[in-house]
């Protein structure tokens, strides 16, 4: 019996057919997907491409499997080239760049070449463009250009959640390819638009990880073995980590079949030494909340828990006498402040689970910063959502800046310890001098030592500043700091090398690295309410 379907059906068959009578064999069972980025400025690095990963990330949380990546230029006999072997490979291809009004966009034209269709303008297209750019434009005016699609186009309009308003413009597609503009942003929304025509298999992907503070050819025979047993069921990788400081190598085990992969799990982990195995936390900012109360809820009665308590009772004192516009966290990403800033963000989330706005923080910048500290602390605007006020002024010039600018601000949350150079009479709550730019300095670190300080860090895997693992153990200027001699020691090789901060044995000795007559100096401002590191 000859069946009536609309025309969109045809289609759809036809790309079915296509792709699965094509060179390459299929497996009913998945659902693959082949992403193409398209792009002189890609390839001369004029830009960084960052669709391919947004797009890889999305569709692997589908349970799309994507199969390649593929980068070209703005050529149509590339496009049309890889657009056509994409179709036949793969169930879905998504196409990025090479959409709009000028000379080198031309991926609807390449689409339509590799499908043997003509570019023709879309009626609804005509309309959209017109409406934008004016009702008299020709058919061939470049005003028009976008119109222009493959004969077999359908357009996928999106709805704002928000709103609820349709989008203005469309996502394209031909057969089982998706064509996306260029700009991410663009990207991202219009992918969020058309998204539900990418669902995978049923068959979904299960992810296991494992961290290891071991090389990778220490443990090359125990994977090796293992991968030759599981190698049908269990996909095996694994990733060296140069420069974290928990752990340096990670293992992914995939597989479709849960069960099989949390068995296998298992099975790898007995065979790794238990003492490689790192109990690592994947974004621990936000947990903070979480891995912060339960130190405080928890039965310990040792010091550092003692100490973790005051600091945030102190710290929920603080946001029950001012607003949250009206505190500042000092941080100039040294580790105490950064001890700091995680407490002060845990205690946020906790008073104000709802609070989706910038952190305040207050960084008064010296005359010569390390980069390596400039780039954690430009990494930390982000990881903690903050608004930053950068002042590069003596103390008491910048307190008076952030006054005049950010009147609101009435407390300043420090991470000074009694331990710390003139700190010894400071309390919880002290404020400035009547000469100076009035602030409520708020030290909820007062009774840590230097060993607290690492075991909070550490003990929760929050990230810091590397130079700590370098051999410095307490951060000023490049100028009046050096590694701490007292970390020094040479390897087997004879070469000479620096143990991480933490296993610093005597925390008195903690600015043995930095120039003691700079540090006086710098002291000297009477009640100077300093920013630790």
């Amino acid at each position: 019996m000859l069946l009536s379907l609309p025309t969109t059906s045809f289609r759809r068959l036809a790309s079915l057919s296509r792709h699965f009578t094509g060179s390459r064999t299929m497996s009913t069972s998945e659902t693959t997907a082949g992403i193409i980025i398209i792009g002189d400025e890609i390839l001369k690095g004029h830009t960084q491409d960052t669709n391919s990963f947004f797009l890889c990330k999305q569709l692997y949380s589908l349970g799309v499997k994507v199969e390649r990546v593929s980068v070209i230029a703005d050529s149509l006999a590339a496009i049309s080239k890889e657009i056509s072997e994409f179709s036949s490979n793969y169930t879905h291809v998504i196409t990025a760049g090479g959409i709009g009004p000028t000379h080198d966009d031309i991926t609807f034209e390449g689409a339509a070449k590799a499908f043997n269709e003509q570019l023709v303008p879309h009626p609804t297209l005509v309309e959209l463009c017109r409406k934008y750019f004016g009702q008299d434009a020709p058919l061939d005016s470049p005003k028009l250009k976008m119109a222009y699609v493959p004969s077999s186009a359908e357009l996928h309009f999106g709805f704002d959640a928000n709103t609820g308003e349709r989008s203005r413009y469309p996502v394209i597609s031909a057969h089982n390819v998706f064509m996306f503009p260029g700009i991410p942003t663009l990207l991202e929304r219009g992918f969020n638009f058309v998204k539900c025509n990418f669902q995978g298999s049923k068959v979904m992907f299960h992810l296991r990880e494992i961290y290891l503070n071991s090389d990778e050819v220490s443990i090359a025979p125990i994977l090796n073995e293992f991968n030759s047993k599981h190698k049908d069921t269990i996909q095996l990788g694994s990733y060296p980590e140069w420069f974290n400081t928990y752990y340096r190598v990670k293992l992914t085990l995939e597989s479709h079949s849960e069960d099989k992969l949390d068995a296998a799990h298992q099975e790898l982990l007995s065979k790794l030494p238990s003492d490689i195995v790192v109990n690592f936390v994947k974004d621990p900012i936000s947990k903070s909340a979480q891995q912060v109360y339960s130190l405080v809820q928890s039965e310990s009665t040792d010091e550092f828990t003692d100490s973790v308590r005051n600091s945030v009772t102190v710290i929920e004192e603080c946001l029950d006498k001012y607003n949250l516009d009206e505190i500042c966290v000092g941080f100039n990403g040294g580790k105490d402040c950064t001890a700091l800033l995680y407490l002060f963000h845990a205690a946020v989330k906790r008073k104000h689970p709802d609070y989706d706005g910038k952190l305040q923080a207050l960084y008064i910048k010296g005359s010569s910063s390390f980069p390596e500290v400039e780039r954690f602390i430009q990494d930390c605007i982000q990881r903690y959502n903050l608004k930053l006020f950068q002042i590069q002024k003596g103390m008491k010039a910048a307190l008076t800046e952030l006054q005049t600018e950010q009147p609101k601000i009435k407390a300043i949350l420090m991470g000074t310890r009694k331990t710390d150079p003139y700190s010894t009479k400071l309390s919880a709550f002290s404020m400035t001098d009547p000469d100076w730019p009035q602030y409520m300095r708020v030290n909820p670190l007062l009774h840590w030592d230097y060993h607290h300080v690492w075991q909070f860090l550490r003990k929760l895997f929050i990230e810091y500043c590397f130079l700590y693992d370098k051999g410095y153990t307490s951060l000023g200027s490049m100028d009046n700091t050096k590694r701490n001699p007292l970390l020094q020691y040479t390897d087997d090789a004879g070469k000479v090398k620096y143990k991480p901060a933490y296993e610093l044995e005597d925390g008195n000795l903690e600015r043995h690295g930095r120039n003691g007559d700079t540090d006086k100096k710098w002291n000297k401002e009477k009640q100077k309410p300093e920013i630790h590191s």
